[in-house]
């Protein structure tokens, strides 16, 4: 009861932080504008599905920029944990006779909350794609959003956790972000890059989140193909490369590495000073 008490405490301490930073709320919202409506409609006018004229890219690239919005903000939540040691209020609760763990599960979630949060921003744009929302891909989208930022947010805790200043954590976190996002196939499939890169996509977890979101957002659209004829786009992409698993596969990787990154740091925060 103590550690889910602690959970909470820091969970909700995070969430009251996010609603009194009124410009962070306001990026928020356009942020996911200027991912949709400039980055992909200025990459989408230059761009086109290789073997895949069926699939607008615009509508390929949305699951992709649910996912970079999701990484973003939960990668950077976890910088309040040098923020917290540099103010000095991580040294009150790692001295509190409370499980260090459970204050690194609340940092978690507390990311995974705020990222969920703009992740509903980008969802409700849905339409202005081509995308068919229905009440059962919104849910859908919002459980599989929060476990992928939970993973991303994990693993800020871990670095930041090991990190002394604002400076070192931003520039390790340069270098990580921007090859997950890359090596993710939000761009570009899977199927389209080279040998050498394909083990990389794989050992990437966002991959599997992003394919997962589209095998959800893919779900409840129909396109029209050669001969005038209908089909799910899911099935379309599916049979093009464009959806490398099944929907279950995918969360059972982003369950696991969700998991596995909570654990890890859990115990990497209760061995920081």
């Amino acid at each position: 009861m103590k550690a889910l008490k602690v959970i909470y405490t820091i969970w909700f301490r995070e969430y009251k932080t996010f609603m009194r930073e009124k410009g962070r709320i306001v990026a928020m919202i356009g942020q996911p504008l200027l991912y949709l409506l400039i980055l992909g409609k200025g990459i989408t006018a230059g761009m086109s599905l290789k073997g895949s004229s069926d699939v607008d890219y615009l509508r390929f690239m949305y699951p992709g920029i649910i996912g970079m919005s999701i990484l973003f903000t939960s990668i950077f939540s976890s910088i309040s944990i040098i923020w917290d040691r540099e103010f000095g209020f991580l040294k009150e609760v790692l001295v509190a006779p409370v499980p260090r763990w459970a204050v690194a599960v609340g940092k978690c979630f507390g990311g995974a909350t705020i990222a969920m949060i703009q992740s509903v921003i980008l969802i409700v744009m849905a339409p202005l794609v081509g995308i068919s929302l229905s009440v059962l891909m919104i849910v859908e989208l919002l459980i599989l959003s929060f476990l992928i930022s939970f993973a991303v947010t994990s693993l800020g805790v871990i670095i930041a956790s090991r990190m002394q200043s604002m400076q070192s954590f931003q520039m390790v976190m340069n270098f990580l972000v921007m090859p997950l996002y890359f090596l993710s196939g939000a761009m570009f499939p899977m199927s389209s890059a080279p040998t050498w890169m394909k083990p990389l996509m794989m050992a990437d977890p966002l991959t599997y989140g992003v394919d997962a979101l589209r095998n959800v957002v893919f779900s409840e659209t129909m396109i029209v193909v050669a001969g005038n004829v209908q089909q799910p786009l899911v099935e379309v992409a599916r049979t093009a490369g464009l959806i490398r698993w099944s929907l279950s596969f995918d969360v059972a990787v982003m369950t696991a590495s969700a998991m596995l990154l909570a654990v890890a740091g859990a115990w990497v925060f209760s061995k920081s000073n």
